[in-house]
């Protein structure tokens, strides 16, 4: 389709063309228009040969520019659908929301993963950003979207089936081989403490209470090590074999309350302010609450290891006619454009200290669920990670890989 005159994206032609477009004569004017027609033609030429979907919307929403391959994916009329509103083609996407985004301005960008089912059965990977970059106030949104199908075809059924067999079998022998000694130790230290209350009972010992301290401060330590090793091997197996969701009627609430009061001592041992702002009531929704508490956990723990001390935790939640959400927030630095992409990945981690495994056993239990994770970042500003369970029971299937023509 031709561009809008509505797009607000000019070259440098029309730049200088219009700053003297008084001074032009009839003859003149007609040699810009073609000039124009020709960049017009240029530019369509090269977004249609590109692999994405691209979207232009004005601040309302309304398409002004589609290119093929976004028709394709969509199933969007090429000659009718201008100025439409985005949303009749994308209805799961919260337009309300990333339009307060681009109106507060900053260096902000959208990204999340859905199905479509017209024209065929497709995963969705979209990346959403503001047409006038950082500047404050709306004037569109552009909209980039990736056909994920035969990625996380390829990925489950290829790469990651290969990687994961071998991780299996290593990590298995690995656990065993540590979780032998892991246990001695512990039973060990156990007879040490009892020990040392035994100590603690003699008296006219000189020296005994200093002693009897140190005795506890090594306890201690060894026994927090051991948790941590217990912890780095149970998340390990966790990513390589997640159990399947014993699905059970619940509100998200309980579990998101639950979460808070279980971390709320860490949370202000580093003196982070909680908010909650959980929805009066939320429908019932089938899942997991072991595994839905496992996942707040681990997105909790990423805010609060992201801030420094006065940094902000908010958890909301609310629902829609389809599906009920949970968002956790941080006032930390954010996330860098260029990481953003890798977060899902495998023992990718931005801390110093972590297995990187975290993001991946939350995106599969999402994913178990039938849900979806919406992640939204702004560098200087922070980051908020947004979990959507379906209200009706819409567990994720394989998609077939089709060489056909959509």
């Amino acid at each position: 389709m031709a561009l809008n005159r509505r797009n607000r994206v000019k070259s440098g032609f029309l730049d200088k063309a219009l700053g003297h477009l008084g001074r032009f004569d009839p003859s003149g004017l007609q040699s810009v228009v073609q000039r124009l027609a020709k960049e017009r033609e240029f530019l369509e030429s090269l977004f249609n040969t590109i692999d994405s979907g691209i979207i232009v919307t004005d601040d309302q929403g309304r398409m002004v520019y589609f290119n093929l391959m976004a028709t394709r994916m969509l199933g969007i009329p090429t000659e009718t659908a201008e100025e439409e509103l985005v949303t009749r083609y994308l209805p799961d996407l919260d337009w309300a929301h990333i339009s307060a985004l681009d109106r507060a301005g900053g260096n902000g960008m959208f990204r999340t993963e859905f199905e479509v089912e017209y024209p065929r059965h497709r995963l969705i990977r979209l990346n959403v950003r503001p047409l006038d970059g950082a500047a404050p106030g709306s004037s569109g949104l552009v909209l980039v979207l990736n056909d994920a199908t035969e990625a996380r075809q390829a990925t489950s059924e290829a790469v990651e089936a290969e990687r994961v067999h071998a991780l299996t079998l290593l990590a298995g022998s690995l656990a065993h081989e540590i979780g032998n000694p892991l246990n001695a130790l512990h039973i060990h230290l156990q007879l040490m403490a009892r020990e040392v209350r035994k100590l603690q009972r003699v008296d006219g010992v000189p020296d005994l209470k200093e002693a009897v301290d140190r005795l506890n401060g090594f306890l201690g330590v060894a026994t927090g090590e051991i948790d941590r090793l217990d912890y780095i091997i149970t998340e390990f197996l966790q990513a390589l074999r997640p159990s399947v969701p014993k699905l059970q009627a619940g509100s998200l609430n309980d579990t998101g309350q639950e979460t808070l009061a279980l971390l709320r001592p860490e949370l202000e041992d580093r003196g982070l302010k909680v908010v909650s702002e959980l929805a009066s009531s939320l429908p019932p929704v089938l899942f997991d609450p072991a595994q839905l508490k496992q996942v707040l956990v681990n997105l909790i723990k990423n805010a609060m290891q992201a801030m420094p001390p006065q940094g902000t935790l908010t958890v909301r939640s609310g629902s829609t006619q389809e599906a009920v959400w949970m968002a956790v927030s941080d006032t930390g630095p954010g996330i860098p454009p260029e990481q953003l992409n890798r977060i899902f990945e495998p023992f990718y981690t931005t801390k110093n200290k972590g297995t990187g495994l975290g993001l991946l056993i939350v995106q599969r239990i999402i994913r178990d669920h039938g849900g979806r994770i919406e992640l939204e970042s702004t560098v200087g500003k922070g980051t908020t990670f947004k979990l959507w369970l379906p209200l009706r029971d819409r567990r994720p299937r394989m998609i077939a890989s089709s060489t056909s023509e959509a």
